[in-house]
């Protein structure tokens, strides 16, 4: 029933926006006739001219037959016409006028501006300061005529509300009274302004008071006849309406605004105080649409900008209350498509849209450096903006309002793409459809809208066997190829904006495959072989998009064969993601990488680039996330083994591919993706590993470890890729900020709550090479041995890095001598003295080995932390030792303590010497 309803309206639409257009065609063709008549006029009166002054001059009798006169016999040449082609006469281009924001006449000013010059301009046209100001400004001048006309035109609004003497008259004669009054008002004003004007005198305003009023006497009249007594049809009332506002129309061209102002707000108010019982007041989306017509159709010609802004709000506004009324969602969709194709015809005053110039979202871009579009671009803009806007949010009461929403959105867009394709100043509204399209797609779901809600509600657990499922997915992506083919056919023409039809062409099938398979979850009512069907079609259609693209640039640029190409690459994963395991996925998405870079190598496509960082971070979300570590712990070590092996060969490969050409970014996200992938890697073995070593349970401080360090690795990874710079690198800041805050948690625990020393988990392996050293010292050497790649981070951080990776080495240390003394078990209380003295022996080797580095580096810095260590161990040992040795422990302890202390002194003062620093 909604698509009959949005047919007729369509056709009710087209038939007064037809005779609008023809009667403005042949506006145009008069004025090119009398220009014309006028041309050969001045042609005749120079031919005549030329034969006149021909018959006049004659050569003298006598002159000789020679062809040179003598000097002193020469005359001056006959002054004949000039050619016709100098006596044309060129038209000065004039840029005034509001339509175009250059008058500094007032908002009332009733004078027609010339027709559009070539350049845009930089000024808003209607939402303006001087605009209110001078509105404010008239009003303040003619409230009079204001307040008059609201009075005359609710006069013949209460004709037919009320009747006449508290209904003395029928219903008929109620109506014909108020059309009789439009007509005496219209008649009246009509009269004042042959005689006395409307735009300057006594009389100003007065012709557009009265005719604006008797227009919406006539309009409620018609009305009424419709919506309150039923005395004629739909289709009728429609004939009414066409015939009043043509007759509005013809006014407006010869009045001022005033009249345009009062005869659309009271036509458009019109419905609402007539009021009504019709059951049925979908027709009524038609009159607004007429409402706007009428408007655009008077400011053409007049060109006062803020009319046709008026008509449009006003029919937009009226629509949107009938529609929070009755809920028609699809076809107030319909009447908003309409009011965007008009928006594009009426102004530019052409069937097929020729709109020059910049485009809206070039001259936003631009941030002022180029000129902006004139107003018919702006106000065709601005209609698409609104219409799409709204057409993404409205609630639908049946699925076929939700599909009716879908088709014109896609239509708008298409329309654009084909239709418009001699306005290059449009170019840019196919993309505010196309977005809104996909957007609708999603907020259908959020919305809880029946298209989606139907869609789900026939998922396959529920719907009876040898059911065939619903086709809603392949409309919605006939649609989406049908947008996608209209924009490569705008950017195969080649006659604008090539790459951005392009990127368009190719952009729009992933993000409406990315909207379904995020919302929709189409495998659970399609199945998973039919949805991977749907996007493998859209793949191979955009194979074919390359292969053409590649034909026609080869030898040119070759971005829209590497944007195709890309889209191909993402449309594959949604095939790939619907039919494969979880290993075969990632080594699928893995191999797609490595085409990527190796496509790059072969055609030189920088823009391929994106997919192979793109790649990375799916295939690092894949390893760490989603299956992620939960499923690389206990799935088969096969499945495991081929993804991980995947993802490190695809960086490699990608990082081969590369080699000797300039893709800093990818190159960035393929080394560190490759460190990472074979990081995790590995820490998912020694789990699995030490998971079958240790049958009664995982030990604590080692497990905890383990899952922590896969997040330490994507904290180093981000910090890594950070140098790229840009916007991006505070995001990565912000995302290794939060790893690393997942990672020192999880090796808190391993250091406090699970610590040997503090809890009953044994120490697992041989010495050194033990437990110990996954839990401690692995976290601490990644830290060392990484933080040479960090230059591009503050010294603050990098010091951070050094110093906790070094408490790290030094805890593993120590956890390892008293493993060497107390066995596996760490928690027995006491210690030995050959214990304590190891500590001491062991402080004593680092305070050396710093020294020794301090040598090698000339730095103060650490011979200054050598020789703190140094003191840490003589506190330690007359703090400590000293009460816990005895016996001949005790003179070996002190005796290498003095003897070592008196060689670390001489060290320490040679290494002054040769640093040029005090001791």
């Amino acid at each position: 029933m909604d698509g009959w309803i949005a047919l007729g309206i369509l056709v009710l639409i087209g038939v007064p926006v037809g005779i609008i257009i023809l009667l403005i065609g042949q506006s145009g063709l008069r004025r090119r006739v009398v220009r014309l008549e006028g041309e050969v006029a001045a042609i005749q009166r120079a031919l005549n001219q030329t034969e006149a002054v021909a018959r006049n001059v004659k050569a003298p009798a006598d002159a000789p037959d020679t062809d040179l006169a003598p000097v002193g016999e020469m005359i001056a040449p006959p002054q004949v016409a000039p050619p016709i082609a100098a006596m044309e006469v060129t038209p000065t281009p004039v840029t005034s006028g509001p339509w175009f924001g250059n008058s500094a006449k007032a908002l009332m000013a009733g004078d027609t501006a010339p027709p559009p010059p070539s350049n845009g301009q930089n000024r808003p046209l209607v939402i303006s300061a001087d605009r209110f100001a001078s509105l404010a400004m008239w009003m303040r001048d003619n409230w009079v005529l204001v307040i008059a006309a609201v009075s005359l035109a609710l006069a013949g609004v209460f004709f037919v509300q009320y009747g006449v003497e508290r209904g003395l008259l029928p219903p008929p004669l109620r109506v014909l009274a108020a059309i009789a009054l439009g007509i005496a008002l219209i008649a009246g004003g009509e009269w004042v302004r042959r005689r006395q004007g409307d735009g300057a005198g006594a009389t100003a305003y007065l012709p557009s008071t009265f005719s604006g009023a008797g227009i919406v006497s006539m309009f409620a009249g018609v009305l009424a006849a419709r919506q309150m007594y039923g005395l004629i049809g739909p289709e009728m009332a429609m004939v009414g309406l066409v015939t009043v506002a043509l007759i509005a129309l013809v006014l407006g061209w010869f009045y001022g605004p005033f009249l345009a102002a009062v005869g659309l707000i009271g036509a458009t108010f019109a419905p609402f105080v007539v009021g009504g019982s019709a059951q049925d007041v979908t027709w009524l989306y038609a009159y607004f649409t007429l409402i706007g017509a009428l408007g655009l159709g008077i400011d053409t010609l007049r060109r006062w900008a803020w009319v046709s802004v008026l008509a449009l709000v006003l029919a937009v506004g009226a629509s949107g209350l009938l529609y929070l009324d009755t809920g028609q969602a699809g076809v107030l969709g319909v009447m908003l498509t309409g009011m965007v194709l008009l928006s594009v015809i009426i102004p530019g005053r052409a069937l097929i849209p020729q709109h020059r110039g910049p485009t809206i979202s070039g001259a936003v871009m631009a941030r002022g450096r180029s000129a902006w579009p004139a107003f018919p671009v702006r106000v065709a803009g601005g209609t698409m903006l609104v219409a799409a806007g709204l057409m993404t949010v409205l609630e639908t009461r049946s699925a076929g309002e939700g599909m009716v929403l879908l088709i014109c959105l896609a239509g708008l867009s298409a329309s654009i793409g084909l239709w418009a394709s001699k306005a290059p100043a449009l170019a840019d509204l196919a993309a505010v459809s196309a977005i809104a399209f996909v957007v609708r797609l999603v907020m259908d779901v959020i919305n809880g809208d029946p298209l989606s809600a139907d869609f789900a509600a026939a998922a396959i657990a529920m719907r009876a066997p040898e059911t065939g499922g619903p086709l809603t997915i392949t409309l919605i992506l006939i649609m989406v190829a049908a947008m996608s083919l209209t924009a490569a056919l705008r950017s195969l023409s080649g006659r604008d904006h090539r790459v951005a039809w392009a990127g368009l062409a190719v952009l729009l099938p992933p993000a409406a495959m990315g909207a379904l398979e995020a919302f929709w979850y189409p495998t659970a009512v399609i199945g998973a072989y039919s949805w991977a069907l749907h996007a493998m079609v859209l793949a191979a259609g955009m194979v074919t998009l390359a292969l053409t693209f590649a034909r026609v640039d080869a030898k040119s640029d070759h971005r829209r064969v590497a944007y195709a190409a890309l889209a191909a690459l993402v449309l594959i994963p949604f095939a790939l993601f619907a039919l494969l395991t979880k290993g075969a996925l990632t080594l699928a998405l893995a191999a797609l990488v490595a085409v990527s870079a190796a496509l790059d190598r072969r055609f030189r496509l920088p823009e391929l680039g994106w997919f192979v960082q793109a790649g990375t971070i799916v295939l690092g979300w894949r390893l760490f996330l989603d299956p992620g570590l939960l499923w690389a712990f206990d799935a088969p070590l096969t499945q495991v083994a081929v993804s991980f092996l995947g993802a490190v060969g695809a960086m490699a490969g990608g990082l081969w591919l590369l080699r000797g050409i300039d893709r800093k970014a990818p190159k960035v996200f393929l080394d560190s993706g490759l460190v990472a992938f074979a990081a995790v890697f590995a820490d998912v073995l020694l789990f699995r590993w030490l998971d079958v070593a240790f049958p009664e349970g995982p030990s604590g401080h080692w497990a905890a470890t383990l899952i922590a360090l896969p997040w330490l690795v994507v904290a180093l990874v981000q910090l890594y890729r950070a140098q790229l710079g840009g916007f991006m690198g505070k995001i990565r800041m912000g995302l290794a900020a939060i790893a690393g805050a997942v990672a020192a948690f999880g090796l808190g625990t391993a250091v406090t709550i699970f610590n040997p020393l503090v809890s009953s988990d044994p120490v697992g392996g041989p010495l050194v090479l033990d437990t110990l050293l996954i839990a401690y010292g692995l976290p601490g050497l990644i830290l060392l041995g990484t933080v040479r790649f960090f230059g591009h981070l503050p010294i603050f951080l990098r010091n951070a890095f050094l110093w906790v990776g070094a408490g790290f080495v030094a805890l593993y240390a120590g956890l390892e001598i008293r493993h060497f003394w107390q066995g596996p078990i760490l928690s027995n209380y006491g210690t030995t003295q050959g214990e304590l003295y190891t500590y001491t022996l062991a402080l004593m080797l680092t305070g050396a080995a710093l020294l020794y580095q301090a040598i090698a580096a000339r730095s103060v810095l650490l011979r200054r932390i050598g020789m703190a260590v140094i003191a840490l161990t003589i506190a330690k040992v007359f703090l400590i030792d000293i009460s816990g040795l005895s016996g001949l422990t005790r003179v070996v302890a002190f005796l290498g303590l003095g003897l070592s202390l008196a060689a670390l002194a001489w060290l320490n003062r040679w290494a002054a010497e040769r640093s040029g620093q005090p001791g």
